[in-house]
């Protein structure tokens, strides 16, 4: 897809009220015009991807928007790839996006399409402007095009080929078509004013000279169509009636409606805008995050602290939770950032119901419990879900030997400290009251073990003597529990608008991955499938890494962690 231009005066057509905060002005559109007879038949979207990269969360809310602006109407939505440019498209993510669609949850209308399969098509539409008069081969180069252009204070000046004969100009349009010249040497241009206040209207390029080979095409073209040309004819090729685009075309639509008018199309769609999605702390650019990718600061297009659907899905979000989130932004004209902590509402949300419970120690300290009889194993059980009985219960082995967090222990503390303290109680979660009596240390001086004493008749109750303890740990067993590896997740970046970083990579969080390697997880968890959501109690929500993990051999990454950022922020507003 070509960049588009810059703005300018816009003459477009008047839209509808703005609409924020999870509504979609375009269902109330749409929904208008079906009941005052304007829109007959049904509603035919399509969602129009380049493929020169993976899709990330702004294509996600365009997917909803797309395929559930047709889902609501009982209409269709259709998958057109947009491959105009073959300098940097690749099967690759063709069939990424397939994969990251699927996974939100929509099927697309028939057969995957092509703008690649219509090149014949608008080969042909491009003559027809010739023969009309309409558009001409110009001989300047891509600089030169530019400087006569003009700004949006200065019009631009006619090109000294723009009264070219169109015979000549069919000739020449052929014989580019037959890689008789080279690249930059010539492009067809359409015919329109070049003294418009709209500056896409200023005879823009709509075929350039390309000798590449396609991915779909091969090497039967040496011409490719301009995204401002090819986008109109493809949707109305295909009989689309809503053609939906962010709101950095709001300006190309002058011209898409032009060439819809001057073109013999088998139908007449309209284009409308919405604002795209934007998250604080994140880019969005292919660009850029091709950067990253090519530069080896992430592990790929899939390293889960991308933006990218991918990144995201690796990272644990279930494709619900980003549906929620799409629907909770709402769909405006009115451009904005959005809070990631949104985002991190939805998945925490969605998992807060639907996550499974387990212990893991992520730092682990050995606890021996000293009047625990050697050998003895007690199987303790806990609930799945505390709020969900079709969870099932959860087998915890409880032995002498166990592993707690580091934090969890101090030989001294406060009163704040609700855990465990030397001659202080706490309670094992889901188990026993255990009070700490001595500890170990190593030649450094380091804690390595603390030795600790249970009470037999505090399981589900408090100590007989009336005592309470401070507060509840979470443990694995040292011998039944299973050894993980964890990687905590942090946002990629530590500025909350990387895009206005003078260098990309200053505006890197150098806390985005903690590795924590001997981890110590219990017997069930380390079982789960890959993909499996699980909220590690006290810790946050993890997933089963869908690459690396294996059942005995568990790998998690960190989703989110258990606080909710967002709610506070929300229950501020609402004060």
């Amino acid at each position: 897809m070509d960049e588009p231009a810059a703005m300018s005066n816009n003459d477009a057509h008047d839209a509808p009220a703005e609409k924020t905060g999870g509504t979609n002005f375009l269902r109330t559109l749409i929904a208008e015009q079906i009941a005052s007879g304007e829109h007959r038949g049904e509603v035919v979207t399509r969602f129009p991807p380049e493929p020169n990269g993976y899709l990330h969360i702004g294509h996600a809310a365009s997917i909803c928007l797309n395929f559930g602006l047709a889902e609501h109407f009982g209409g269709r939505c259709r998958l057109r790839f947009d491959d105009t440019n073959p300098d940097a498209e690749d099967q690759e993510y063709i069939d990424s996006i397939q994969a990251d669609i699927h996974w939100l949850g929509f099927e697309w209308d028939g057969e995957v399409r092509y703008t690649s399969s219509y090149f014949d098509t608008l080969y042909d539409y491009a003559l027809t402007l010739i023969d009309a008069g309409l558009a001409y081969v110009d001989e300047l180069s891509p600089e030169q095009i530019r400087e006569y252009r003009g700004t949006l204070t200065e019009p631009g000046k006619n090109s000294p080929y723009r009264d070219r004969d169109p015979v000549e100009s069919r000739a020449m349009f052929e014989a580019m078509a037959n890689g008789e010249y080279a690249e930059g040497t010539a492009s067809l241009r359409a015919k329109i004013d070049m003294a418009s206040g709209n500056i896409n209207l200023r005879d823009p390029v709509i075929y350039r000279i390309r000798n590449k080979a396609h991915h779909q095409t091969g090497n039967k073209w040496c011409v490719y169509p301009s995204y401002d040309f090819a986008h109109g004819q493809s949707d109305a090729i295909e009989g689309v009636t809503h053609s939906i685009c962010t709101l950095e075309f709001e300006d190309h639509r002058p011209l898409y409606n032009w060439l819809i008018e001057h073109l013999p199309v088998p139908s007449h769609p309209v284009q409308y805008e919405f604002a795209r999605v934007n998250l604080n702390y994140t880019i969005t650019s292919k660009r850029k995050l091709r950067r990253l990718v090519d530069e080896n600061i992430v592990d790929g297009w899939d390293d889960p602290r991308m933006p990218t659907i991918s990144g995201i899905r690796r990272r644990g979000y279930t494709p619900e939770s980003i549906r929620n989130f799409c629907e909770m932004v709402g769909v405006s004209r009115s451009g904005g950032t959005v809070d990631a902590a949104l985002l991190e509402h939805a998945i925490r949300d969605d998992l807060n119901t639907n996550a499974a419970r387990a212990m893991c120690v992520l730092d682990p300290l050995k606890v021996v419990i000293t009047n625990w009889e050697e050998g003895h194993v007690e199987t303790l059980t806990a609930p799945g879900h505390p709020n969900r009985d079709d969870m099932g219960e959860r087998r915890l082995p409880l032995t002498r030997e166990i592993y707690i967090e580091k934090e969890d222990f101090r030989e001294e503390a406060n009163k704040k400290y609700k855990r465990l303290v030397l001659g202080k109680k706490v309670r094992l979660r889901n188990a026993y009251v255990i009070e700490a009596q001595d500890v170990v240390k190593n030649d450094a001086g380091e804690i390595v073990e603390v030795h600790c004493t249970y009470d037999p008749d505090t399981l589900g109750a408090n100590p007989a003597d009336g005592s309470k303890p401070k507060g509840v740990i979470h443990w694995v067993s040292a011998t039944h529990g299973k050894q993980a590896l964890v990687r905590v997740y942090d946002r990629l970046f530590s500025v909350e608008n990387p895009a206005r970083e003078e260098e990309l990579l200053d505006g890197l969080n150098p806390f985005s991955l903690t590795v924590h390697r001997g981890c110590w997880i219990e017997p069930d968890a380390a079982e789960v499938a890959p993909e499996t959501r699980l909220q590690f109690e006290r810790t946050g929500y993890f997933v089963a890494d869908r690459y690396e993990h294996a059942p005995g051999a568990p790998v998690f990454n960190r989703v989110v962690a258990l606080r909710d950022t967002w709610a506070k922020i929300e229950a501020r507003g609402n004060a």
